[in-house]
């Protein structure tokens, strides 16, 4: 029997779910619910989530995340984003809204831990890139999603102290 078919059996006998990851539709769909809508934001937040995930190389539910809010808004709906694609919810207590405010001249802030390594990235979105992820509001979802994954200079990312 070739290995993919065993593989295939082991998934099937012991009720395991392959790793799959969401299509851009499924994202929007997500992203819509959770927020109530998909604007620029999201995607910008998934992401930075997904980004995290792959290099921190975390379990399902593994990063906590700690949000920073800029000084202008609509900064906190990237948080929305970053929760749906790392799986922290502020319910399990892996995602909060830090008081502090980003430093300035920083629309985000989003520092995000693989709970078990303790490593970190911090990852800042300056605030001049507001008026072109705002741009992407003029763009139905798909072309939103396809312009944030797309985007060179989106965000700045760094390990965590």
């Amino acid at each position: 029997m070739k290995s993919s078919t065993l593989l295939a059996a082991a998934v099937l006998l012991l009720g395991l779910s392959p790793a799959r990851s969401e299509t851009p539709e499924q994202w929007i769909e997500l992203g819509a619910r959770v927020h109530g809508a998909f604007g620029a934001f999201i995607p910008v937040g998934i992401r930075i989530g997904l980004d995290a995930k792959e290099r921190l190389k975390a379990d399902p539910r593994g990063l906590a995340v700690t949000y920073y809010n800029g000084e202008k808004p609509p900064c906190p709906c990237v948080a929305d984003g970053v929760m749906i694609a790392t799986q922290a919810s502020p319910g399990q207590g892996t995602l909060q809204m830090a008081l502090e405010k980003a430093p300035p001249g920083i629309m985000a802030a989003i520092v995000i831990r693989n709970r078990k390594t303790g490593e970190g990235l911090r990852y800042s979105i300056a605030d001049d890139r507001l008026p072109i992820i705002l741009g992407w509001n003029k763009l139905d979802p798909a072309a939103r999603f396809e312009a944030a994954m797309a985007a060179e200079h989106l965000f700045q990312s760094e390990p965590a102290p």
